[in-house]
């Protein structure tokens, strides 16, 4: 007899029954009634009755011992209700996390500002958060909330915006570089309790919590970081807040009421820490995935469990909400408050659209005749967007024509002006004749600004790339019998903005196509780029037309006047005209972040001594100097605490091995653990292993260039996975006797090897060779750059 309400979920029993999993209630009511009725139809498994629905194991053990002599897998009620697992702390967490706060305050905080020039990269962050204060408009290959943050502490120090930071030069007196670093300093101090916070969401002992915040507190990598005016604390605070969020709703969905307070805020605040932590840099999207991950496990897990539909679609649609657009809804916050701070031009705006650009003030688009005339110099862009502005230049076709090549650059350069004229043979002085605005159907031509040759095109030549297009050239025209080859008939597609209704062109807000009067065809550019003959530029070509009357409306044929100068014109407001929406503003400014990531190509042919690659980095092979070396400078050296980057990645390495070994083991009925305790074991080490390996592998995959700083959020997984670890060992061996004895003698060796290496975290400022006792590893370049030439 099949149970008949396959829509009811069911539940573990208790461990120490041994009850089938996933068993809904009426399933187990008629089991026993099969028991009841004789052995033939018992499946000798006694069921626990139960009230509620889980899709996780319970056990039922003895109240959680601090000395972790219990089991790992302790989740009784009375531990339940103690609050350990709801994320509720005892008045000694309240304690021993004030502690550990105020010892990483000291670590952090230590001689802040004894080195007073601009260091490393606060020459890049320190000027990006001037620019907020300054409202000037920059671009960047990271999202803006870390830089916003930054610029906060600048406005907290009072600074006005004035200073440059430019690498290595000293603050001058009026810039409180101090309290700034001090400010960033907190993310990092923030790290250490935060860390002790999540263990105990993990169900690791205090012992071995407090040692995982010890980990974090003395390593020295984490700690030199922390210590400048840097985006990678802010990045390494909110991933550790995403950790912490996550193990706690976990523990919350597992035991607790679902759809509780508790448990939305829990879930909330777990999707609005992936919000900021992708808001900060692209790397935190690795912790999306691995949030993801869980999610589809839980979920997942809930629907083998049978849980009723009503049920599950109220945890899709919670996650949803939480998980997806409560992120993405900070992410585009961020933006907006970015968009909205950048108000003026700046080095960085023409990343974006002409359209954006002429809404920020001070530029030169913002400020410009509306009105197209004949005799204006205009630059002409193609709305198929990544070509840019029409360009040409001195440099001429290797076959065809072997005239003055026509393309697409996507940059400002004096090459893209072009001179609008009348057609071929209409005879008139822009200078003194009376003013004849450019209309749609005009003929025109484009005179190059720079050699004064007329684009023109013919059926004779072909196009150097694209087959049975016709090339685009520019040529200085004599001949009367080819008068017509340079005559373009102007054919507007779309008037985005026209406060008169005319048929008139505009800059910005006109859409044109331009055909060839003699061949029909129509100007194109396309993906194609030129080979390095033509400077790697798009291909610009003419689109064959035979029937001269197709209403092509696609992009790479149409075209508008970016910019217009004229000086019988008066000069126009172009923002009362044309605007720019905000989401396709984001969108476009993020795809110009992916293009500037990618193109961050290390020079094979060029050793640096602050790249290093992934492989390098779990065993701390190259450490990297973050300043100048000489003897009197203040030196700093990016190498952290050797015996936990060995440590976290040797556990690290092992544990899929592990994992596989413990699951082949089982499914040979040979199991060291039961079900309960292996699934326990999992839901732990998911979040932790898990993290490392998306912060880390990734990298491998990656052509961009490299530094060992960005191991450091795979880090902070690998020394909770190291603690986890050492609590999961020493609360079997001899039953948890000397678990607390384990975690002083390791915390107090860490803390002295921190100390060895404190001369590179708080500043060195003698001769290097002085510390060539701590070189551990030959590659350690202390004293010496073995590479360099």
């Amino acid at each position: 007899m099949e149970p008949h309400n396959l829509k009811q979920r069911g539940r573990h029993g208790h461990e120490g029954e041994e009850t089938l999993p996933f068993v809904s209630e009426e399933y187990a009511n008629e089991q026993r009634q099969r028991a009841a009725a004789g052995p033939s139809y018992s499946l000798d498994i006694p069921i626990t009755p139960g009230k509620s629905y889980g899709a996780y194991p319970v056990k039922k053990s003895p109240s959680w011992d601090d000395s972790g002599a219990d089991s790992l897998t302790d989740f009784s009620s009375a531990t339940f209700e103690s609050g350990l697992v709801l994320g509720l702390l005892k008045s000694r967490d309240f304690v021993i996390t004030g502690m550990l706060a105020l010892a990483s305050l000291v670590t952090r905080l230590w001689s802040i500002g004894r080195r007073p020039n601009v260091t490393w990269d606060e020459a890049h962050f320190g000027k990006f958060g001037a620019y907020y204060i300054n409202h000037t408009f920059y671009h960047d290959v990271h999202p803006p909330l870390a830089k916003m943050l930054v610029s906060l502490a600048e406005v907290v120090a009072k600074h006005n915006g004035s200073f440059d930071f430019k690498s290595g030069k000293k603050y001058p007196s009026h810039v409180d570089f101090t309290l700034m670093r001090a400010q960033i300093a907190m993310y990092g101090v923030a790290l250490v309790p935060l860390a002790y916070l999540t263990c105990l969401q993990l169900r690791i002992s205090r012992p071995m919590a407090v040692l995982a915040a010890c980990f974090v507190l003395f390593d020295n990598a984490l700690c030199v970081m922390s210590r400048f005016i840097l985006l990678d604390e802010p990045l390494l605070f909110f991933t550790a807040m995403t950790l912490w969020s996550a193990v706690s709703f976990q523990n919350v969905s597992k035991h607790g009421k679902a759809f509780s307070h508790r448990w939305w805020a829990w879930l909330l605040m777990t999707g609005f820490s992936l919000g900021c932590v992708m808001s900060s840099k692209w790397v935190g999207f690795f912790c999306v995935i691995m949030v993801g991950i869980a999610t589809a496990d839980d979920l997942f897990r809930k629907y083998c469990a049978l849980m009723p539909w009503d049920e599950y679609a109220r945890h899709w649609c919670a996650r949803i909400i939480a998980l997806i657009v409560v992120p993405l809804l900070v992410y585009t916050a961020c933006f907006w408050v970015h968009f909205t701070l950048l108000y003026r031009s700046g080095t960085g705006d023409h990343k974006l659209s002409a359209n954006f650009q002429a809404n920020l003030r001070g530029n030169n688009l913002n400020t410009q005749p509306y009105d197209i005339t004949y005799g204006s110099f205009v630059d002409v862009r193609a709305v198929y967007n990544g070509p840019g502005l029409l360009h040409s230049h001195t440099h001429t076709y290797p076959s065809g024509s072997r005239q003055q090549q026509v393309t697409c650059f996507p940059h400002r350069d004096t090459n893209n002006v072009w001179q609008l004229r009348k057609a071929f043979g209409a005879a008139m002085d822009y200078a003194i004749d009376p003013i004849a605005f450019v209309n749609d159907q005009d003929i025109v031509q484009l005179v190059h600004n720079q050699t004064g040759a007329t684009i023109r095109t013919s059926e004779n030549f072909k196009a150097p790339l694209t087959a049975g297009h016709f090339e685009i050239a520019a040529e200085n025209i004599t001949s009367s019998s080819e008068q017509g080859i340079s005559n373009w008939r102007v054919e507007v597609v779309k008037q985005k903005h026209s406060g008169r209704k005319d048929k008139r062109v505009h800059a910005m807000t006109t859409v044109f196509r331009l055909r060839h009067v003699e061949t029909g065809c129509l100007m194109r550019v396309g993906q194609r780029r030129l080979p390095q003959w033509g400077w790697n530029q798009a291909e610009v070509t003419c689109l064959p037309d035979p029937t001269k009357k197709k209403d092509i409306r696609s992009n790479d044929v149409l075209w508008y006047i970016e910019h217009n100068t004229n000086k019988r014109m008066a000069q126009d407001d172009l923002s009362k005209y044309v605007k720019s929406s905000f989401l396709i503003d984001m969108i476009q400014l993020n795809v110009e972040m992916a293009k500037t990531n990618n193109a961050l190509w290390p020079d094979v042919n060029k050793y640096s001594t602050l790249e290093s690659k992934p492989w390098s980095w779990p065993f701390l092979i190259h450490p990297m100097r973050m300043v100048g070396w000489g003897d009197k400078t203040i030196k700093y050296y990016e190498i952290g605490n050797p015996l936990l980057w060995w440590g976290s990645a040797i556990v690290c390495i092992a544990y899929p091995f592990r994992l596989l070994y413990l699951l082949v083991r089982m499914k040979r009925k040979c199991p060291l653990w039961r079900p309960s305790e292996l699934l326990e074991f999992w839901d732990n080490t998911k979040f932790l292993w898990g993290g490392w390996a998306l912060h880390y592998i990734p990298f491998f995959l990656m052509g961009r260039v490299t530094y060992i700083h960005h191991y450091l959020p795979a880090l902070y997984f690998g020394l909770l996975q190291l603690a986890f670890e050492l609590d999961f060992f020493f609360k079997r061996w001899r039953r948890g006797r000397y678990l607390r004895a384990a975690a002083w003698i390791t915390g107090i060796v860490v803390c002295i090897v921190f100390l060895y290496f404190a001369p590179f975290t708080y500043g060195w400022d003698k001769s290097a060779k002085l510390l060539a006792g701590r070189k551990w590893l030959s590659s350690w370049n202390i004293y010496e750059d073995f590479y360099a030439i």
